[in-house]
């Protein structure tokens, strides 16, 4: 990662989105990040070095509960999305080191017994360990309750019915973030194989286990860290189980709401850089004897890019508002299932808006770069690659479509 004198505008940190709390993070972390100097030329080097270092400074403290070496009491989906687009703006490769210890240890957070949360949450927050998350397989991306990963009870007259056996785990994960350098997963296998998503649980399974391979790497694009995971018989503690037996999938979606509002931060984080990068060249890129910032086809072109940013940034902050300050808001069952409908829908509105919006805006970016734009090594370039996963990864564009369009239909007919 090479320094810049860049820097995000931090005006939007004045809406009433965010508190001081919010606004400390982002008044510290820039110089921080920008003085790492990680060498990104290895993603797993740099990974592990961005975990790292992301612990010794306190960052990653904000994945975690209070109560198990966090920063806040509870998992905040404000500093979550400051935090990933703060890091964004500087190196994808930061962001996805510090979401995925997040993401991969939300299930442990928010299912974890407390014997399981404090034996891994602190080392989370310290990034002596890494953590990830285990859900997609070859045929079970989008449609989660395809997975084909068994989790068969190694005493099925009762484990199935109490915590004090153990299962077996068979089968594949694939395309999951960390794979072969993660300490340990959280694993969602089906516990029920005819119950669909009700026959979902979710296991913490260490690293090095017994018949766990997790040694197929998967190149791509833009270099992140990615695995295929074989299960033989490997071995779980029902201890290590997550939640509720066959309560996985809700588990999941939960996890999934807290983070999604952050993927859009990271989008923003990108797209705020390429605008930043596109005004800095427009400045100083002189033809037919002006600069091309004097343009008026660029001024057009820089005004719908921040247009563009900006309404994402405010369904991104609103979506993380709303899953903060929904939190434990509501106490009867149906107002709070209101809630959560609300907080998920939001959600995938910031998720939708701000990924496709980056992804045009870093387009207009490299278009107005030229040449230059195209070259191996420019930031546009690194940015063109390092956006297109955010579109698919947490639930593809489409996913997130069907998501908003069910709820509008409902609306309407309610």
């Amino acid at each position: 990662m090479q320094p810049t004198t860049l820097r995000p505008n931090a005006g939007h940190l004045a809406l009433p989105f965010f508190d001081e709390a919010h606004r400390h993070i982002a008044a510290r972390l820039p110089d921080w990040v920008n003085a790492q100097g990680v060498d990104e030329s290895d993603d797993r080097a740099a990974c592990r070095d961005w975990v790292r270092r992301l612990g010794e400074g306190g960052w990653l403290k904000y994945c975690v509960p209070g109560e198990f070496g966090g920063a806040l009491p509870q998992l905040d989906s404000r500093a979550l999305v400051v935090l990933r687009e703060t890091l964004a703006f500087y190196s994808p490769l930061a962001d996805f080191a510090l979401a995925m210890q997040g993401l991969g240890s939300g299930a442990i957070s928010l299912g974890g017994s407390t014997a399981v949360r404090r034996a891994y949450l602190p080392d989370v927050a310290s990034g002596r360990k890494i953590a990830a998350f285990a859900l997609s397989e070859p045929d079970a991306g989008s449609d989660v309750a395809a997975m084909k990963l068994i989790a068969s009870a190694a005493r099925p007259d009762c484990a199935m019915q109490e915590k004090d056996g153990s299962f077996f785990l068979d089968g594949q994960k694939t395309w999951i973030s960390n794979g072969g350098m993660a300490d340990f997963y959280c694993v969602f296998a089906k516990t029920d194989p005819d119950g669909g998503s009700r026959g979902i649980s979710a296991f913490v399974v260490d690293r090095g286990s017994e018949g766990l391979d997790d040694s197929a790497h998967i190149p791509v694009m833009a270099p992140h860290p990615l695995a295929t995971l074989s299960f033989t018989r490997c071995r779980v503690q029902a201890d290590q189980m997550l939640g509720e037996l066959n309560g996985g999938f809700k588990l999941a979606m939960q996890t999934l709401d807290i983070f999604r509002a952050s993927v859009a931060g990271a989008a923003l984080g990108m797209a705020r850089r390429a605008l930043a990068e596109a005004i800095h060249h427009a400045q100083r890129r002189r033809m037919f004897n002006q600069t091309l910032a004097d343009f008026q086809l660029t001024q057009a072109r820089l005004g719908e890019m921040a247009a563009l940013i900006d309404a994402g940034a405010l369904l991104t902050y609103r979506a993380a508002w709303l899953r903060d300050t929904a939190q434990g808001s509501a106490k009867e069952r149906s107002v709070a299932a209101k809630h959560q409908k609300d907080c998920s829908v939001a959600a995938a509105m910031a998720k939708m808006c701000a990924t496709e919006n980056a992804q045009r805006v870093i387009d207009m970016a490299l278009q107005m770069h030229g040449g230059l734009g195209v070259m191996v090594g420019s930031k546009v370039e690194s940015l063109y690659r390092d956006i297109r996963a955010l579109r698919i990864y947490e639930g593809a564009t489409e996913v997130q479509q069907l998501i908003i369009g069910k709820a509008v239909l409902q609306e309407a007919q309610s």
